[in-house]
């Protein structure tokens, strides 16, 4: 048997170049050999190229050609922290609509910015934004900057967002490291270290990969890499333009990465919520603290928020006078925050349509619940109560 490696066709059997194939007496059998190129470093050309061809169509997203607009970058960079595209879109199309500028966003109050975001959660941001865009008005005419440094100087605007506004707007040698993209680099470099240890490791790596030019180009076609294809389970590795450079990818253990600390569980909170429904169809709201969590919402009134929280005693701390008759509903309305899961009974109580609001509080047609800066927590407990 003679084994021959051809380097043109070999026009009887249709054998291209770089095919090897072995001649057994009149029989030839021919097997392609693959050629894969060994890459020690990722190629930042690679994923450009990946990324023209497969870019993600979003609302915020200028398309080819187009500049960005800098204020529809930042919404939407505030709005996806800690939250998905998909939850993101129909509140973002909702602003933009309202406000489809800075200027007219600095204009609003901050109970309709609060308003058209209940819903979204991690409501800080909302209040963020609204002083954050007045601040973009006060301080530089309505344009936002494109300078880094002073990006972050503005209410709201951490590392992060302050490297994606400059990068996507301005094209600003930036890398913005959020989830996804640690996701990447961890399983590009198979980053040993736990997060949050191994941030500042993987923002110098990511930083590392800056190409020369299209900086805004780049810092989103590693969000969509992270987002698409480099999957937190079952990453699409072989559709990745930098799969044969990922030494997670070599090791066969990708899904491992990023690697993390065990998470600690927050302590389960109680407290009681107290629904107060007068005769003609209204009910009874207050507004929240202008500091602390769900700072500036509306709510029904409530206890305070603590592990050892009574039911026997939450009778103490219902609104209105000691002659209101309450009636304790089944169940209880859940919900979790980023830092501790929150369990609340519901009582429940009816009362005459001359009835006057205490202090601090006022009455809300239940028709117009909707229109409410009322979050989550707050639509269970009225759904609950409702039901």
């Amino acid at each position: 048997m003679r084994m021959i490696l051809s380097e043109n066709r070999f026009p009887r059997f249709g054998i291209m170049r770089g095919t090897r194939y072995a001649m057994v007496g009149t029989m030839t059998v021919a097997v392609r050999l693959r050629r894969r190129k060994k890459v020690d470093r990722p190629e930042p050309a690679d994923l450009l190229a990946w990324y023209d061809r497969y870019a993600r169509r979003l609302p915020w997203r200028a398309r080819r050609g187009e500049r960005a607009d800098p204020y529809r970058v930042w919404l939407s960079e505030i709005m996806l922290q800690q939250t998905t595209v998909k939850a993101v879109a129909p509140y973002y199309a909702r602003f933009l609509l309202r406000w489809p500028t800075v200027n007219t966003l600095a204009k609003a109050t901050l109970d309709d910015v609060l308003r058209t975001w209940a819903g979204l959660g991690y409501y800080a941001r909302a209040r963020n934004l609204h002083t954050c865009a007045r601040a973009v008005v006060e301080r530089h005419g309505g344009q936002f900057p494109n300078d880094i440094d002073v990006l972050r100087a503005l209410p709201g605007i951490g590392a992060y967002t302050a490297a994606a506004v400059a990068a996507i707007a301005f094209d600003f040698p930036a890398v913005p490291v959020d989830g996804n993209v640690e996701r990447v680099v961890s399983r590009l470099f198979a980053v040993e270290d736990e997060l949050p240890a191994a941030k500042p490791t993987i923002k110098s790596l990511a930083a590392s990969l800056l190409p020369a030019w299209r900086a805004g180009d780049f810092a989103q076609a590693f969000m969509d890499l992270g987002a698409t294809i480099c999957s937190p389970k079952r990453p699409a590795c072989s559709l990745c333009p930098w799969s044969s450079a990922c030494a997670a990818n070599a090791r066969g253990d990708q899904e491992t990465f990023p690697r993390k600390a065990p998470k600690r569980e927050g302590r389960v909170r109680h407290g009681a919520a107290f629904v107060v429904l007068r005769a003609d169809g209204h009910v009874l709201l207050r507004r929240r603290p202008e500091k602390g969590l769900l700072a500036a919402m509306m709510e029904v009134p409530c206890t305070e928020w603590t592990h050892d929280f009574k039911d026997r005693l939450a009778l103490r701390s219902a609104p209105l006078d000691a002659e209101t008759k309450w009636r304790r509903l089944p169940g209880i309305v859940r919900h979790v925050f980023t830092h501790f899961p929150l369990e609340l009974t519901v009582f429940i109580a009816h009362v005459r349509r001359e009835t006057r609001a205490p202090e601090g509080a006022g009455w809300v047609r239940l028709g117009n619940l909707a229109d409410e800066a009322l979050p989550t927590v707050m639509r269970k407990v009225l759904a609950h109560a409702l039901d």
